[in-house]
């Protein structure tokens, strides 16, 4: 993974600005990770993809990370400040090689499957029913089923290729789903006016992307105010350190 330049940065902020989130990932990792094809990106799992771009968010503004949310119980506003280490996950990211297929047993059910990837998020995107979004993205992981022929007593299983998850027992797909989860970062939350306490996940995509197009307008202000006083041109102010447009920048405000 390499260190993009502000230029660079610039580019892949315009590219992404009319891209859906899980694009915006990939367009991320894509200008990051140059060594790997769009098809190995696109294949990671999502805990795989959301470990790289933790890497990424903590080399381009560092480890520690500030956001705010509200209190669904009273409304507050929380400031919350935490680490990349803090919440990261365990995972094999050092490969684009696909995972291992993950198994869950259930009563006389055993199935097999894989985690989601880019390319399952993308056939969903435009799917609205959280419900209906649930039950593509099973049918687009399941592998195979084990369970019995039959309602009577059978003593052999079979196994099948599964298109329609509504098949299975709901305490299954909660429990598949549960494990395709295990690389999900849940923050545990406290309010401090009323003592609620809750969970919120944490998404890295939308997060860093909102750091992104935050730094880019900034950037492209001082760039106009540079350009403006002194008659640079984009590509000489972009080359400079970020400490010395902010001298610059004093400058012209004495």
């Amino acid at each position: 993974m390499r260190s993009l330049s502000a230029s660079e940065w610039l580019k892949v902020w315009e590219q992404g600005l009319d891209q859906p989130l899980w694009q915006r990932s990939l367009t991320l990792l894509a200008a990051a990770c140059p060594e790997w094809s769009s098809e190995q990106l696109m294949n990671l799992s999502i805990g795989q993809r959301d470990g790289l771009l933790l890497t990424l968010r903590e080399q381009t503004f560092g480890s520690q990370l500030t956001s705010v949310t509200v209190c669904p119980q009273c409304g507050d506003r929380l400031e919350l400040t935490f680490t990349v280490s803090d919440i990261r996950v365990n995972l094999a990211i050092e490969s684009v090689d696909a995972l291992e297929p993950l198994s869950v047993q259930f009563a006389d059910y055993e199935v097999r499957f894989r985690l989601p990837n880019s390319l399952d998020l993308a056939a969903v995107a435009r799917e609205q029913d959280p419900v209906k979004v649930r039950s593509e993205l099973l049918d687009r992981c399941l592998i195979a089923v084990s369970y019995p022929v039959s309602d009577r007593a059978v003593s052999h299983q079979r196994e099948t290729q599964f298109s329609q998850s509504s098949v299975l027992p709901e305490s299954l797909v909660k429990a598949i789903l549960e494990s395709m989860a295990l690389a999900d970062v849940q923050l545990a939350l406290k309010c401090p006016a009323c003592v609620h306490h809750w969970q919120a996940t944490f998404d890295i995509v939308s997060f860093f992307w909102s750091e992104i197009h935050g730094w880019a307008g900034r950037v492209l202000r001082e760039v106009h105010t540079l350009a403006s006083a002194y008659g640079w041109r984009e590509a000489d102010i972009l080359a400079m350190s970020s400490q010395r447009r902010r001298l610059y920048l004093e400058m012209i405000a004495e």
